[in-house]
């Protein structure tokens, strides 16, 4: 499969495109790639991860899927994502956030953020989660 980290992302999500599009201007795009989840080979993915990386998980959060066949999803892919490609201080903001209690904080901030990213700047209506 991947010989990078892949970050799988809402392509239908304007919000989501937006920042994806900003992160890879600011971060660059040596070392990973992102590709919208409705582009990707979902099934191929899912059967690599074990299932941990589905269509379902991809609609509500983004993933960060690595080569050894880990899955991270919402303010951890973020985080990893962030490690992997940010200068020093952004890399150790980023390893800080995975450690309690930044983490549960980073995990809600991630939460707020998802739910309402049709309110946010470039969000549209289809930008709105799917109910479960």
């Amino acid at each position: 499969m991947p010989q990078n980290p892949v970050l799988l992302y809402d392509g239908d999500c304007a919000f989501c495109s937006s920042s994806v599009r900003f992160a890879e201007r600011r971060l660059g795009t040596e070392g990973w790639q992102a590709t919208p989840f409705q582009f990707a080979d979902m099934p191929a993915i899912a059967e690599f991860t074990g299932h941990r990386a589905t269509v379902d998980r991809a609609e509500h959060e983004v993933l960060w899927v690595t080569p050894t066949r880990q899955v991270y999803g919402g303010a951890q892919a973020v985080a990893r994502l962030l490690l992997r490609t940010g200068p020093a201080p952004v890399a150790f903001a980023a390893a800080a956030s995975l450690l309690p209690p930044i983490g549960l904080l980073a995990a809600g901030v991630y939460r707020l953020v998802a739910l309402n990213r049709h309110r946010l700047p470039g969000g549209t209506a289809q930008c709105a989660l799917p109910r479960r």
